[in-house]
């Protein structure tokens, strides 16, 4: 019959300093954990407002080519030379739909533009997430390595990293 190895939860208790590295690996798991979806969902963001942005200048370009089509037939009008009511009508018609489209221009770039900032801003709060979710896993995996070596070594460098991902991953809610 095999023999059984028993262990008893006292042997686990007189490892101090190995329940304190396993606890700050776990504190430093679970802010990896929020830097993550920190990260994941800013970059959500920055795709989705990057999306509006080229939406928007399509829709400028599809305003500014009606803009041009209205100066085609003014300068078509002008080649021919009509001197018409009709032909009058067509340019007072083109010069009131020229006003309109260039003040949508004007409305459809700006919200572009805005659009574009805010997408610029997520991608930048969204790369300060990445350094810090990188040294939170660096600091998690020197602070691991401690079970294996029994160096106090690797959990003082994983605090070390691990308060540097967290200070960089906060700097994500100031952009």
């Amino acid at each position: 019959m095999a023999e059984l190895e028993i262990h008893h939860e006292s042997e686990h208790a007189l490892d101090r300093t190995g329940q304190s590295v396993g606890v700050l690996a776990a504190v430093l798991a679970v802010l990896l954990a929020i830097v993550t979806i920190a990260s994941h969902r800013t970059h959500t963001e920055a795709i989705i407002l990057k999306a509006t942005a080229n939406d928007s200048w399509q829709h400028y370009q599809s305003t500014r080519v009606k803009y041009h089509n209205l100066e085609l037939g003014e300068n078509l009008l002008a080649v021919f030379g009509a001197k018409s009511e009709a032909a009058e009508a067509m340019r007072a018609d083109y010069a009131a739909q020229k006003k309109k489209y260039d003040k949508q221009q004007k409305e459809i770039s700006e919200e572009a533009q805005k659009s574009q900032d805010e997408a610029d801003r997520a991608e930048h709060r969204a790369l300060r997430y990445d350094l810090g979710e990188g040294l939170l896993e660096i600091g998690l995996v020197l602070s691991s390595l401690f079970f294996i070596s029994r160096k106090k070594l690797f959990p003082v460098l994983g605090v070390i990293a691990g308060l540097s991902g967290v200070i960089i991953g906060a700097t994500g809610l100031l952009v």
